[in-house]
């Protein structure tokens, strides 16, 4: 299926980008009974809307003519939620009108308001803006929108959750009654048909479904990751995929700026993208992208709308999106027009649920499985080394290089020195473990996973109370607790005076090492320090993670030289924390007296001796009821009045 008739600039126009086939929300604005008439599309983002609007509005703008007059007052009006998204539609309007020798001017919040302000005193025939920047120029007489014939609001939905309804409907009021109007919205809340019923006219509505739209053509995946392998499962997918573009997404601005430090040191060519940034800063950042000067941009949300990179075949969620629709917005950045692209999910065990939410939310099929591991990125690579040599066509200067090399080295120590270069300039890919499926853990008969559970004492039981078993030397032991295999021990620097506890140790021990609730047997809490035991299958690898600094938390975990000293299980925790002294050598001669019940001696008097009992003691601040029977009076000295003997006198106090 190809496009309608066009005029011949824009036919023109869309040759030269190749493009022969419409979307379906293209389609459905160029239909015959969409012309001329107000709309009101819902399409999801990524679905070609920018083009479908910037041929829809051709026939009011253009009339039978195949270019525009001299530029003077503007005759579209297009309003974007935000900076990127506007100067992403300028750019695209810019190329489709090419032809047409049309003036496209943006007005966008950061920029340079007197800048503008020049170029809409020299004339545009098209204005793209942001809401508020927009209603500046208007309020002060800058934007001339008496010939306007056309207004879009493009991302209507975003402009209302963003504070901008207040905005929207003064420009609208402000514009021509006659203009067309046509206003696109991923989805159709309240305050969008309300906003369309005030201010459209028999506007004619246009859905188009999700699958139907632009994330047909990306690939969902979601891999299962280890909390502390984070940061090195972003780094296997970006080496597995080599995307000529990628984006991250994080959560935070902290997180944005720890991530792209992080690739800078590995060697990717990153650069950040977040609301503290300006402007300008946020504008090179974007042009690196766009002329291959960088090849991977850590974002927060704020880049999920707006940002059209040709070459954008790849998106990363390091952290996980609130909801479905920021998911579908982040992954809509790729896979856009026709074009392939990968949405990939970073999964930690204690997010699957809400990751396989999400998916079901946005009715999206993801295939779950384990990150890029080294040996498969290493395979990759010999096989990209021999497509990147071998593609271009030798001339005679290699020739002669090759021949100079060949006299003097083999040609075995030449590939070798060729392949060391290659691999020089790639970053080297991480070793990473699999988490391993949750769902195959054993469960007890109510579903629940068989995992210690914290005991009255501070430790841990998997349902059983045997024994631990004898140690050695090396700090191994024999099985316990229903690990079914040798264990090591470790060493945390806290204790009960602390508030350690055995149900948030266990979490901070899984993140920090990487391993699964499965692989913790005993933990042992005392006063300063807590003793723990790891199945010796993954203790190499946890005693290697635990090495790197931890921002949440300041806690030391190392392995035990030794085995800890074996103890009775009463003996654990017989006793409350005491309170410190500041003489340790008096705090060990008082632990070491024996405790006896009989050297404790009862405080206050026997009960024979303690004088009248609780109901004849004096009320004090209460009313007495002298005349109440069964009610003796108290035998209590009253307070002397006001000037009797014994009473001492008011101090009087001098001032000055």
């Amino acid at each position: 299926m190809s496009f309608p008739a066009l005029t011949p600039p824009l036919a023109r126009a869309l040759a030269e980008r190749n493009y022969d086939s419409p979307t379906p929300v293209q389609l459905a604005v160029l239909a015959d009974e969409a012309a001329g008439r107000d709309l009101l599309v819902s399409a999801q983002t990524g679905s070609g809307k920018t083009l479908a609007y910037g041929l829809a509005m051709a026939k009011d703008l253009l009339g039978d003519a195949e270019r525009f007059e001299r530029a003077a007052a503007p005759l579209a009006l297009i309003v974007a939620p935000t900076r990127e998204l506007a100067m992403q539609v300028q750019r695209e309007l810019a190329w489709i009108y090419q032809h047409a020798e049309t003036r496209v001017v943006s007005c966008v919040g950061g920029m340079d308001p007197r800048r503008e302000q020049r170029e809409l005193a020299a004339g545009a025939h098209i204005v793209v803006g942001t809401p508020g920047r927009l209603c500046d120029h208007l309020r002060r007489g800058r934007l001339d929108i008496s010939e306007l014939k056309a207004v879009v609001l493009d991302e209507a939905d975003e402009m209302l959750n963003l504070g901008f309804r207040e905005d929207m409907e003064f420009i609208l009021e402000t514009t021509p009654e006659t203009r067309r109007t046509l206003l696109f919205s991923a989805t159709f809340p309240r305050g969008i048909v309300a906003l369309a019923k005030q201010y459209q006219q028999q506007a004619f509505r246009i859905e188009v479904a999700g699958d139907e739209g632009g994330h047909a053509d990306i690939e969902y995946r979601a891999i299962r990751i280890a909390p502390a392998d984070a940061e090195h499962a972003v780094v296997n997918v970006l080496r597995f995929y080599e995307a000529p573009s990628a984006l991250v997404f994080c959560s935070t601005r902290d997180h944005v700026r720890h991530l792209q430090a992080a690739l800078l040191e590995r060697g990717f060519s990153v650069v950040a993208l977040s609301g503290e940034l300006t402007q300008n800063e946020r504008t090179m950042a974007l042009q690196s992208l766009r002329d291959g000067r960088a090849r991977v941009c850590v974002a927060t949300d704020v880049a999920a709308r707006g940002i059209d990179l040709p070459s954008l075949d790849l998106v990363i969620h390091a952290d996980l999106p609130n909801d479905a629709e920021v998911m579908q917005h982040r992954s809509g950045r790729t896979g856009r027009a026709g074009r392939k692209g990968t949405s990939v999910l970073l999964v930690p065990p204690a997010r699957r649920r809400r990751a396989e939410l999400l998916l079901n939310l946005a009715g999206v099929d993801a295939d779950w499985g384990t990150a890029p591991q080294a040996d498969e990125i290493r395979k990759l690579d010999h096989e990209r080394m021999k497509d990147v040599l071998f593609t271009e066509e030798t001339t005679a200067d290699d020739l002669v290089l090759a021949q100079a090399l060949l006299a003097e080295r083999s040609a075995e120590d030449i590939a070798a020195a060729l392949a060391r270069l290659y691999r020089a300039r790639l970053p080297s890919p991480e070793d990473i473990l699999d988490p391993g499926e949750r769902s195959g853990r054993p469960r007890d008969d109510r579903g629940r996973e068989n995992v210690r559970t914290p005991r009255d004492d501070g430790r841990t039981s998997r349902g059983d109370d045997r024994p631990a078993g004898p140690r050695s030397k090396s700090g191994k032991s024999s099985p316990r607790h229903g690990m079914g295999e040798a264990s090591v021990w470790f060493r945390a620097n806290i204790g009960r005076r602390k508030n350690a506890e055995a149900r948030w140790l266990l979490p901070m021990i899984c993140r920090r090492g990487g391993i699964d609730k499965g692989d913790i047997g005993a933990i042992k809490i005392m006063d300063t320090t807590t003793e723990f035991e790891i199945s010796e299958r993954v203790a190499e690898s946890f005693a290697v993670k635990i090495k790197r600094p931890d921002k949440e938390d300041n806690i030391r975990l190392e392995p035990m030289a030794g085995a800890p000293q074996q103890q009775a299980p009463s003996e654990e925790r017989s006793h409350p924390p005491r309170r410190e002294s500041r003489d340790s050598d008096h705090r060990e001669r008082r632990d070491d007296r024996p405790r006896d019940k009989s050297e404790f001696k009862p405080r206050g008097k026997p009960q024979g001796e303690r004088g009248p009992k609780f109901d004849d003691a004096p009320s004090f601040g209460k009313k007495k009821h002298k005349n109440k029977p069964g009610h003796a009076e108290p035998s209590v000295t009253p307070w002397p009045a006001k000037g009797a003997p014994g009473k001492k006198p008011k101090k009087k106090k001098h001032r000055g």
